[in-house]
């Protein structure tokens, strides 16, 4: 099967609640990166034969194909055509799927990847759970046939982050231990300025405004549970914030047709699913899924990149499949970072492969829960 590479990466700040960013049209968020990224790889924008974009919540600004207005406001080819795509927290990292499996088909031969998610614009507080078969006070209205297979039982993210925290036996404590680690990483990453090639500053924001350096145990342990007699909190969570990521896809007659040097090979795409009830434990399957596909262990890659939706996730992911911290998330994770839904899954990979080249690493796997229980796996090799 022919191959597909990522020729660059690129991704705006991420911009916090309430902060730099949050002012930003998200046509004009999307626009960012995929104006960075076709400047820097200095491709003819003519060129390209898709863009295949990741949000999550399509209304308001950013309804009507933002990933085909974005292009546009880029000041980019008209003839060249942009689709939307929504697999929840996934939306991204599956739109570098997407945009793979075209090039290696050979129906498409470079091809821009990547989302965004203005979260300002669009609270997750107004969008969650919107045009599900569920709600988030009142679960499963209006849907007899899920009713009949699931029940009534609540579906929310924060139930099952609590839930996933029991079964594994992962305490408060451990999991803001986690959250502390989060942030000093993170902070480690920006003053050693291991960010800055994967930044294209906007808006006078040149850095991540999301990361807070003087996170404590103490400062954790005095937040309020969300739920009552729970173990979660805002400080254990992902944080709402403003981001979009774009990269750049290419098959083999286009990086030898157009002389593109290829930073990162892709190796394994594959998404799976689990129990949509408990929501956040997809990607345990869909990693030991992953690695018997690729034929490789846990041993075999170098960096990885699980989501930090809730500290819960990671960590019991890290512990049925027996990967080390010191491997995951090394520059920080979205409770530092920011969890900017739709835009994740590229962000993720951009840092990963810069990490990746940092480190002298090969390979690198990326994986993140996402709403209905499901989780993409990307397994990518960098290039000298």
């Amino acid at each position: 099967m022919a191959e597909a590479y990522i020729i660059d990466a690129v991704r705006t700040p991420i911009g916090r609640k309430k902060g730099s960013l949050a002012q930003v049209h998200p046509a004009d968020l999307g626009a960012h990166p995929i104006k960075a990224l076709i400047a820097r790889t200095g491709i003819d924008a003519n060129l390209v034969d898709d863009v295949i974009w990741g949000c999550c919540d399509t209304i308001g600004p950013q309804a009507g194909d933002i990933g085909r207005t974005a292009w546009l406001v880029a000041g980019l080819p008209e003839h060249v055509p942009g689709v939307t795509i929504d697999r929840q927290c996934g939306s991204s990292q599956q739109a570098v799927h997407f945009a793979a499996q075209g090039v290696m088909s050979g129906t498409q031969d470079l091809v821009v990847a990547g989302g965004s998610q203005a979260m300002n614009a669009i609270p997750i507080s107004a969008a969650m759970f919107a045009g599900q078969p569920y709600g988030f006070d009142s679960p499963f209205l209006g849907s007899p046939g899920w009713l009949a297979r699931y029940g009534d039982e609540e579906v929310n993210q924060i139930r099952s982050a609590e839930m996933i925290a029991d079964k594994w036996n992962i305490t408060r404590d451990a999991m803001e231990a986690f959250a502390v680690e989060s942030h000093a990483r993170a902070q480690r990453a920006i003053d050693n300025g291991w960010f800055k090639a994967e930044i294209a500053p906007l808006d006078g924001l040149d850095t991540d405004e999301t990361v807070r350096p003087g996170t404590t145990l103490e400062g954790l342990a005095a937040l309020k549970t969300v739920r009552e007699g729970g173990a979660i909190t805002a400080g254990i969570a992902s944080q709402n914030c403003d981001g979009a990521a774009a990269l750049l896809i290419a098959g083999e007659a286009a990086v030898k047709a157009h002389g593109l040097k290829p930073r990162a090979r892709i190796h394994h795409i594959s998404v799976r699913a689990d129990n949509p009830v408990w929501m956040l434990t997809g990607p345990i399957p869909a990693t030991k899924y992953a690695l018997q596909k690729a034929g490789m262990s846990v041993d075999d890659i170098d960096l990885f990149e699980c989501n930090e939706a809730f500290a819960s996730i990671p960590m019991a992911w890290m512990q049925e499949l027996g990967v080390p911290h010191e491997k995951v998330n090394v520059q920080g994770g979205a409770i530092a970072l920011g969890h900017p839904i739709g835009a994740t899954g590229a962000r993720l990979m951009t840092t990963l492969l810069g990490a990746l080249e940092r480190t002298g690493g090969r390979y690198g796997l990326q994986t993140m829960c996402e709403g209905g229980g499901q989780a993409n796996v990307t397994i990518i090799e960098r290039l000298s």
